[in-house]
């Protein structure tokens, strides 16, 4: 009796002593998540797999081969001069915290440099683009300087898809000049609105996951213009201008598609279940896209083409990278479905018709695809995937209201910036190149160099 006596009041003081500790515990400060930060540097470098070397070859078997390496050239020098303009000004002003008037428009120089910023310091950001502080003392799980250089790689991606609207014809001075003050102008203010906590489209609610706005929206429209601009290539329409070189157009196509993993998946900023999500329906969209694009070629046009089917693949992957955070697979087939019909139409019927030099579809696959993407979202959004959003087929219409409004918001501004940095650069170093560069081609003209050299 003793002996259960003394058992019942030990183990009676062992558990109140062990609460009391519990008690006492400090909460565990944020830490670093090696899985989320090794995650991130490899959706990182997938990310910049797309533009070297899946855009430069993607566009560069499309254009003609006097003008191949023009188009490599661009796709390279992008990758240099935007990821020093990123840690100069570019993260501080997109994603920084300005006051009064300015701060829902831009951010402020507090970190040009990366000034304040330590490799130890936890990334300000977390769980989704879409979700930045909602909780004023929460952080990230990865390192600030990794997700600095994660959102870097969509700076430079994102001027390089305007290249595909003026290829063959712009002299690489005044492309160099224009990019530069594109991406400080346009690209940088639109990713403060849309990303940054303090950003006024943010504010509203609008929900782009990994780009679909800030980066093939703005784009597209940034193409159409240069293209309308510019004029068209001086033997536009005389004949016909195939691709040079279709095997680097799936080559390409393919990389893009594999990179664009590290795009969405990654653009959760976390090694979880929303990665997951996020990395399935983008390839469920562009599975549904490719496939769609490669049956209206085989209806219309009697055979399934490579370059249609990498074109719709291409279209599918940017319809989902707004939403894919958001929708689940239903949702993934539905834009896959869609935005490769009405970008098959855009492509085969109404550039032609209108009789724009959009010389490889630059606005007809990014800027259209971005739009249907960004309303979709608005539709398609489902509490299932994050609780906390919900489309119009749940019940929350308004949310397409924000996302029309966001849409509109990215075009005007897009437009009207694109027009004006243009015409600045016109009157600063030229941007047309002349009509003996464009005859000869680019890559001799320009670079002094070519792509294919035959020795006996």
């Amino acid at each position: 009796m003793k002996k259960n006596i003394l058992f019942i009041t030990t183990f009676l003081a062992l558990s109140i002593s062990s609460l009391s500790a519990q008690a006492v515990i400090p909460a565990l400060a944020p830490s670093i998540n090696s899985g989320d930060t090794a995650w991130m540097i490899v959706a990182t470098a997938f990310v910049l797999l797309m533009t070297i070397p899946g855009l430069a070859l993607f566009y560069g078997g499309l254009v003609r081969r006097k003008n191949v390496l023009n188009v490599f050239m661009q796709c390279f020098i992008i990758v240099a001069v935007i990821s020093i303009e990123w840690v100069v000004c570019g993260y501080s002003l997109s994603f920084g915290s300005s006051s009064g008037f300015l701060a829902p428009y831009i951010g402020d120089f507090s970190w040009a440099f990366l000034n304040n910023i330590n490799i130890t310091d936890l990334s300000p950001y977390f769980i989704s683009h879409s979700q930045i502080g909602l909780d004023g003392n929460a952080t990230g799980t990865i390192p600030h300087v990794v997700f600095i250089m994660f959102q870097g790689m969509f700076a430079v991606i994102t001027p390089a898809l305007i290249i595909g609207a003026f290829a063959e014809r712009i002299n690489f001075k005044g492309f160099l000049v224009f990019t530069v003050l594109w991406s400080l102008f346009i690209y940088n203010p639109v990713a403060h609105w849309v990303w940054s906590a303090d950003g006024w489209l943010f504010k509203l609610g609008a929900l782009d996951f990994a780009g679909g706005t800030v980066v093939h929206i703005n784009a597209g429209i940034a193409a159409i213009v240069t293209a309308i601009m510019l004029g068209k290539r001086r033997d536009y329409k005389r004949h016909a201008i195939p691709p040079h070189n279709i095997t680097y157009v799936v080559m390409g196509a393919g990389l893009l598609w594999v990179g664009w993993f590290g795009f969405n998946a990654g653009s959760g900023l976390a090694a979880d279940g929303l990665a997951g999500s996020a990395l399935m329906v983008t390839h469920i969209a562009a599975g549904a896209a490719a496939l769609t694009w490669a049956l209206l070629d085989w209806f219309i046009d009697k055979r399934p083409t490579v370059v249609g089917i990498s074109t719709g693949a291409v279209a599918g992957l940017v319809a989902i990278t707004p939403a894919a955070g958001f929708v689940g697979i239903t949702g993934a087939l539905v834009i896959g479905v869609v935005v490769s019909l009405v970008c098959f139409v855009m492509v085969a019927y109404i550039k032609p018709k209108m009789g724009y030099d959009d010389s490889l579809d630059a606005f007809g696959v990014h800027g259209i695809g971005g739009i249907i993407g960004a309303i979709l979202t608005g539709v398609f959004a489902s509490p299932l995937i994050q609780s906390a959003y919900s489309g119009a087929i749940y019940g929350n219409s308004h949310q397409v209201v924000i996302q029309l409004i966001t849409v509109l918001a990215t075009i005007i501004y897009s437009a009207i910036g694109t027009f004006i940095l243009f015409k600045i650069t016109e009157k600063l170093v030229g941007i047309r190149a002349t009509d003996k560069h464009e005859a000869i081609g680019l890559d001799e003209t320009q670079h002094g160099e070519s792509a294919y050299n035959n020795f006996d």
